[in-house]
């Protein structure tokens, strides 16, 4: 799948034209050929601050994403560069470049909060850059963090109490990395020697105080804590002097500041070796046709003016695929059925045995590529079809009974029935060579195989066929006494009792059989549910569990920092949580 990915340049994914988002359809056919697993790199800041450069080296390359020299903002909308991932096998890198935000020719900041929720919600690392140290201008600068909950939505339907747990949030969002530029000073605090991330951390302390200026201060540091738990940073020297910096595509790298160099170097392999494959809810893995459809799902909800849902995009995706689960399981029955099913069966009971082995591999195929079936609707819709089919092939398995039974009984018979044209029966002793030659002709059509389960029934309506043939030549036979010929009556209806009991049995045994393999469908169906189900809450709870800890963590920061009115809100999230990891496990039901 590799061939897939190579892609020479970037190309817009989606375009920011007059002040309306548009997504580029070459872009999505590039993304629906990716079947691998996709990790996804989204990068952020103002514009002209050398995000473009960064991403160029992601994808290896000097030029690409467009650099630009001037005080313009060179990259419009989101451009995308899908390259293999160079330290993951059998995954895809994909890059996002995005607008410079703050360019002051786009007059309206709108769509800077649209491109930097979309860079949020479609990517599995988020890399915010910006210039120099991380000051209140930094932070102001950032604002988009603090409008994130009112430019997306995590749940279709909020809480009964109408509000949105950053919990619902964390369990989507990327990792947060920044990137700082043209940093000059020395990473000390306190007289000792720190680290970038912590660095970072002592940025996003809170200021205690209750003033507006206060409550400005603390808001987008607030939710950087809250909504990227885990977060990085790189500080990066200035990669050559100031006139040159426009030609940063043309220069080698020993024509920059080695310090830069070596800078972006462990920035790469950062990049490379702990950005997450883009997951959704439930331990779903995103390739390229789920990033496709989350894209477009996302674009349009803006579009129409209504604020993109997490929840609702996943949904959305997860119909797409569990309808084509459907369709795979179906073809797989299909298929299989097709090759291993001989008609006629000699019994119902081989019929059903094969659809049986057959329809549990059909489920398994379902159950390996559904997700999030609701309600159990898509499972209900494979159920459905499922016994249409095995009553489908049950129709044929009689028809093609019925037609070889009724080809062999005229093949076999037919010398009777010439001989009943001849006359051969209708003299003194015929009625004797008559049931003479039934008996011989029926042992023979008895010893032919794979006539199916029709063998007795169209016999008997063969045999019943002939009934006033059989009485008119027992009637000529002037051999026999009329007492004989009482006798011969009762015998041959005695006969027919003794075959109609033998086949109402058999239609008995048949239906008790059709009723043991409905249920034996509704149990399979059940099982393999249940153990879905409890893969998926195990999935669940370790998610949950991770945003537990992360948010216990921050607590914990909260406390020995003394903000007790912000760790007071978040105890009441983290019981929320807890009560959710409590809730009793779903019954299994398929009715």
């Amino acid at each position: 799948m590799a061939s897939e990915t190579h892609m020479s340049g970037p190309e817009c994914l989606i375009e920011n034209t007059n002040g309306r988002l548009l997504v580029n359809p070459k872009a999505l056919k590039i993304l629906s050929a990716i079947q691998q697993p996709v990790v996804v790199v989204a990068i952020m800041g103002l514009y002209r601050t050398g995000k473009s450069y960064l991403m160029n080296k992601l994808a290896g390359k000097n030029k690409g994403f467009s650099l630009g020299s001037t005080v313009q903002s060179h990259t419009k909308g989101i451009w995308m560069w899908c390259v293999p991932h160079p330290k993951k096998p059998e995954h895809t890198l994909v890059l996002l470049d995005t607008e410079g935000l703050g360019d002051v020719e786009k007059g309206d900041n709108q769509n800077d909060s649209w491109i930097f929720a979309l860079a949020i919600l479609l990517s599995s690392t988020f890399v915010y850059n910006s210039m120099g140290t991380i000051n209140q201008q930094a932070m102001d600068q950032l604002h988009y963090v603090t409008e994130l909950t009112d430019r997306i939505r995590a749940k279709a339907s909020p809480d009964v109490d109408g509000v949105e747990d950053s919990a619902d949030f964390v369990s989507f969002f990327p990792d947060f990395v920044w990137t700082l530029r043209d940093f000059s000073l020395d990473l000390e605090a306190d007289g000792q020697s720190i680290t970038a991330d912590e660095y970072l951390e002592n940025s996003l302390k809170l200021k205690k105080g209750t003033s507006q200026k206060d409550k400005n201060f603390n808001l987008p540091r607030l939710c950087i804590r809250k909504f990227f738990p885990k977060k990085k940073c790189f500080i990066f020297d200035r990669p050559t002097d100031r006139k040159k910096l426009g030609q940063l595509e043309e220069l080698c790298d020993d024509k920059l500041d080695p310090e830069f160099v070596q800078q972006a170097a462990v920035f790469c392999s950062y990049i490379f070796r702990n950005s997450k494959t883009k997951t959704l809810s439930g331990g779903i893995k995103v390739n390229g046709p789920r990033l496709e459809t989350l894209v477009q799902t996302y674009v349009s909800a803006i579009n129409s003016g209504d604020l993109p849902c997490m929840e609702n995009a996943v949904l959305a995706l997860s119909e797409i695929e569990n309808t084509a689960a459907v369709k795979k399981a179906i073809a797989h029955y299909d298929q299989q059925m097709d090759q291993k099913l001989q008609l006629p069966t000699e019994t119902l009971q081989e019929l059903l045995d094969l659809h049986r082995t057959i329809e549990k591999e059909a489920i398994e195929v379902f159950m390996r590529m559904s997700w999030k079936d609701i309600d159990h609707l898509f499972q209900k819709e494979l159920a459905a079809q499922l016994d249409k089919k095995r009553d489908d092939f049950c129709k044929k398995n009689l028809k093609a009974s019925s037609d070889r039974c009724s080809a062999l009984l005229k093949d076999i018979f037919s010398p009777l029935e010439e001989g009943v044209k001849e006359g051969i029966y209708s003299k003194p002793g015929g009625y004797r060579l008559f049931i003479e030659k039934i008996q011989e002709l029926k042992k023979k059509y008895l010893q032919e195989p794979r006539k199916g389960i029709q063998a007795e029934e169209i016999l008997q309506e063969y045999l019943k066929s002939k009934e006033s043939v059989t009485a008119a030549i027992l009637q000529t036979d002037q051999t026999l006494s009329e007492k004989e010929k009482l006798i011969e009556v009762e015998r041959v209806k005695a006969e027919s009792a003794q075959a109609a009991a033998k086949m109402l049995e058999e239609m008995q045994i048949k239906n008790q059989q059709m009723m043991e393999q409905k249920e034996k469908s509704y149990q399979e169906h059940v099982k393999q549910l249940t153990e879905k189900m409890e893969r998926d809450r195990a999935q669940l709870l370790e998610e949950q569990e991770r945003t537990l800890s992360l948010k216990l963590q921050e607590q914990g920061r909260l406390l020995q920092e003394g903000f007790q009115e912000e760790n007071r809100r978040l105890h009441e999230e983290i019981q929320n949580l807890q009560k959710k990891m409590k809730k009793p496990r779903k019954q299994c039901c398929l009715s």
